[in-house]
């Protein structure tokens, strides 16, 4: 089907029309009127001399959780059809997700529907694909997604906001738009109206568009976009924000969890750890063995008590919240997607901690949870357990102020206090701010001179007196003086990918979420957000490894974690050596077996309770490995196992490869670097009736 002749290809042609039909709703009274109205609307809207046509995607974008690229006048004629224009960094963008998502539980492409979102970039560096996948996975996005990294449909369209839905008929024929979040009441209404205005003239289809989602392809990894991490100073523990596992970590300092807290699913549940679920948390604050996090999108504060065992909610109603001042009991409190969180003092002399500091996202705002009687500058003595907003008028705006409550923010994301003297500041890393809301870059230098790009993490070395900061889009490790102003770059080239490198600048990052200081001051632990893993920069030696996040028989995991997820086999890294072994004849019945000789570099040992191990594969031929033991452990370098295989004595082919592939976590000898290697050794097999004596042992050998 052509597109046909357009009557004006901008959101403009709809405004006096959806603006009378907008004035109308207003007064009605029961749905059925609502809905009446919306049907005369779209008889009205139909019944145009031509069609108000949204035009076509432009050829050569790339598209994700699809087979093929989509076209508005071939695949989907005969839909109704929902635009999402989004950036994945709003806010306000992924305040809409829920609602998308229960939309398309309630309808799917067989009732007529599909959503598609069209990802409109803010930051240069959301234009970049991959970083688009990883936004994708974050928020378990399954319709289909096309990067239009120039707006070209947005500037086509006239679209002026994020997010903005536009809805189409089934000849691609805009009917509605929406602007902003906070319209699920008219989504759903506009929705379901249409697809009943249109299956009524015969003129929905039912075929289904090729869906390929892109998680799918993925292989498993010990950390899923982890968004922040924190110290226990008085354990040397690690609380890490598993967030696209939906849990919380407790982790040793060498990576053996040792509570794992929800997950893998999202949910809203308190409880027995066992039963406890979170919804893509991301801050988190220990002290005294009790964890509070930020349960970002369930927008509430939990508290975890690591002695009882026992999760709780302690502000929040489990909804979004649009109040922007507060003032009530925390768990009657709506709140909006809290992003980070941090314990401070009402005041110099205060003995203990008695604030949360909660960086509230959805609202712009920096808010308090009161943990004792205490009072807040310029407030009267507040109740314990009170949660109110503390600084922010709640507009998206970059403006300073001394009166906190007339200051402005954009999306804050990130917190940090410095509580001595002379700082006794919060630092807040203001992500949608940078420096001013569309005043970004990567410029290092001092005041409003430096530029960032959506940093996400902040945190205070007390003992150099510096900020260190997540400056996240620009895959950098950033460090402030705050008497000076001067910012400089700490680690990362600025491209996003995954190199540990002999030095800081050498390293690099993808989109780093959170960072905390720990070992008294030694350690600068580094959420490495798309990377899915926790970097460890030493500050004294300038040098960066990974934290190997790993489980062990003894390690109590009381998440609800599905048992066959436990047994997948990890994949090998693309990088990870392939080695072809010459042919081995052998008969059904005899046994192979393979001997493991691998040299680490000098220096190095086995990381000790890491899971290193071997596995067997034979993709095509996995009758080969029926009844056999198809993976185990390597404890110690010197003393590496044997693997045996014997032959099935009911072979399906006389040709078959085997695949023994290896795993190896290793660290130098003072534990200040750690690293995983893997190789995979490929065995072609010939199977034969000539009954061998003896076949010798296969001496699987490699120095890394």
């Amino acid at each position: 089907m052509a597109a046909p002749g357009a009557r004006s290809c901008s959101l403009s042609g709809l405004l006096p029309a959806q603006t009378s039909l907008e004035y109308a709703l207003l007064d009605a009274v029961t749905q059925e009127e609502k809905d009446s109205l919306v049907y005369q609307y779209l008889q009205k809207v139909d019944g145009w001399e031509q069609d108000l046509s949204v035009p076509e995607f432009p050829e050569g974008l790339e598209w994700l959780n699809t087979e093929e690229s989509i076209s508005v006048y071939r695949d989907l004629c005969g839909k109704v059809v929902v635009l999402d224009f989004f950036t994945y960094c709003c806010i306000n963008c992924i305040h809409l997700l829920p609602d998308l998502h229960a939309l398309e539980h309630t309808y799917s492409d067989k009732d007529g529907l599909l959503i598609v979102g069209v990802h409109s970039a803010k930051f240069p560096n959301e234009k970049v694909l991959d970083n688009v996948k990883s936004a994708i996975l974050r928020y378990n996005i399954t319709h289909p997604v096309v990067n239009d990294a120039d707006a070209s449909l947005w500037q086509e369209l006239e679209v002026s906001c994020w997010p903005t839905l536009i809805i189409l008929g089934p000849r691609g024929n805009m009917l509605f738009s929406l602007i902003g979040e906070g319209h699920r009441e008219k989504l759903f209404l506009y929705t379901s109206i249409a697809l009943k205005y249109y299956k009524d003239r015969g003129q929905i289809r039912d075929n289904k568009i090729g869906i390929k989602l892109y998680k799918d392809s993925l292989p498993p990894s010990p950390l899923l976009f982890p968004g922040k991490v924190t110290v226990d100073h008085v354990s040397n523990r690690l609380v890490i924000a598993d967030t696209g596992h939906h849990r919380i970590l407790v982790v040793w300092r060498n990576g053996q969890i040792q509570y794992s807290i929800g997950g893998p699913n999202p949910g809203r549940k308190d409880g027995m750890f066992s039963e406890s679920t979170f919804n893509s948390p991301q801050g988190v604050a220990i002290m005294d063995n009790i964890i509070y996090v930020a349960d970002t999108e369930n927008h509430l504060i939990r508290k975890i008590d690591l002695e009882a065992e026992m999760v709780s909610t302690v502000a929040g109603i489990g909804i979004q919240g649009t109040d922007k001042e507060g003032g009530a009991k925390g768990e009657e409190q709506p709140i909006s997607s809290p992003w980070d969180i941090v314990f401070g003092r009402s005041g110099p002399e205060v003995q203990r901690d008695d604030i949360l500091w909660i960086a509230m996202a959805g609202t712009h705002q920096i808010w308090a949870f009161l943990l004792d009687y205490g009072r807040l500058p310029k407030k009267n003595e507040l109740k314990k357990g009170t949660c109110l907003r503390f600084a922010g008028s709640g507009n998206e705006e970059n403006r300073n102020n001394s009166y906190p409550h007339k200051a402005g923010f954009a999306q804050p994301s990130g917190l940090s206090l410095a509580s001595e003297e002379p700082w006794s500041c919060l630092f807040v890393a203001d992500s949608e701010s940078s420096a001013n809301l569309f005043a970004f870059g990567d410029v290092d230098g001092v005041g409003i001179n430096a530029k960032l790009q959506h940093p996400l993490g902040v945190t205070w070395d007390k003992k150099r007196n510096l900020v260190y900061v997540a400056d996240s889009y620009n895959h950098k490790i950033k460090v402030v003086d705050p008497k000076t102003k001067n910012c400089t770059t700490l680690a990362g080239t600025g491209d996003a990918s995954n190199v540990i490198g002999s030095n800081f600048t050498d390293s690099t990052f993808n989109e780093p979420g959170g960072l905390c200081i720990g070992e008294n001051g030694q350690l600068l632990y580094v959420a490495d957000t798309n990377n899915h893993q926790i970097k460890v920069m030493d500050l004294e030696t300038k040098t960066v490894s990974v934290l190997p996040v790993f489980r062990s028989e003894s390690a109590m995991v009381d998440g609800p974690f599905p048992a066959e997820k436990q047994k997948t086999l990890p994949r090998l890294p693309k990088s990870a050596p392939g080695i072809r072994l010459s042919p081995v004849a052998a008969s059904p019945g005899q046994t192979l077996q393979f001997k493991l000789r691998l040299d680490l570099p000098s220096g190095t040992k086995l990381t000790e309770g890491a899971p290193s191990c071997w596995f067997l594969s034979a993709e095509g031929n996995e009758w080969l490995l029926q009844g056999q033991i198809p993976s185990g452990e390597i404890e110690s370098i010197s003393s590496q196992p044997t693997i045996s295989l014997q032959i099935p004595g009911d072979c399906l082919s006389l040709e078959a490869v085997l695949s023994i592939s290896v795993f190896l976590y290793y660290c130098s000898a003072d534990s200040s670097a750690c690293m995983m290697k893997g190789i995979s050794f490929s065995q072609p097999l010939q199977i034969t009736d000539t009954q061998q004596d003896y076949i010798p042992p296969v001496e699987l050998k490699y120095i890394f």
